[in-house]
């Protein structure tokens, strides 16, 4: 059995130590904000937060999760995540929307270690992340309103 929490609210799952965090969120726990992109970590539309971390939860297996602290783009209580979300909605960031959580999750992990960073390391910290609908230079201005306060 491993035990975990997401959002603040407490669950155990009785799966393959190895399923990836995704699967646990998406199928059992039926948190469906995150999304499935490629499957291979490498374009972050799967991004949450372990502990304070930026992951990609498709590659990433629920054991090291055991005991540890998820947040989803379903948060309601994480503050960089919630002032993100508006600052999306103000800079009309989304398109297709379909990165979108994941980039709010890497961008509230960036927050979270460096709550003013400079335009050089939002661009650094957000290269991951890939949009196509090439909405980046509004990803950054949003993720700058949050960093400006």
């Amino acid at each position: 059995m491993i035990q975990f929490t997401v959002n603040d609210k407490a669950y155990s799952v009785d799966v393959a130590e190895d399923t990836p965090i995704l699967w646990i969120l998406r199928e059992h726990l039926n948190l469906t904000g995150t999304k499935f992109g490629c499957g291979a970590a490498q374009c972050g539309a799967c991004t949450v937060l372990l502990g304070n971390e930026a992951i990609r939860s498709c590659s990433t297996p629920i054991s090291e999760a055991n005991g540890k602290h998820i947040t989803t783009i379903e948060t309601t209580k994480d503050k960089e995540v919630k002032a993100l979300q508006y600052a999306w909605v103000a800079e009309d960031v989304a398109q297709c929307g379909y990165c979108q959580p994941g980039q709010i999750m890497n961008a509230a992990s960036l927050l979270k270690k460096n709550p003013h960073p400079n335009e050089a390391q939002i661009i650094d910290a957000m290269r991951g992340n890939i949009c196509r609908c090439g909405t980046y230079n509004r990803i950054k201005s949003a993720i700058a309103i949050v960093a400006k306060g």
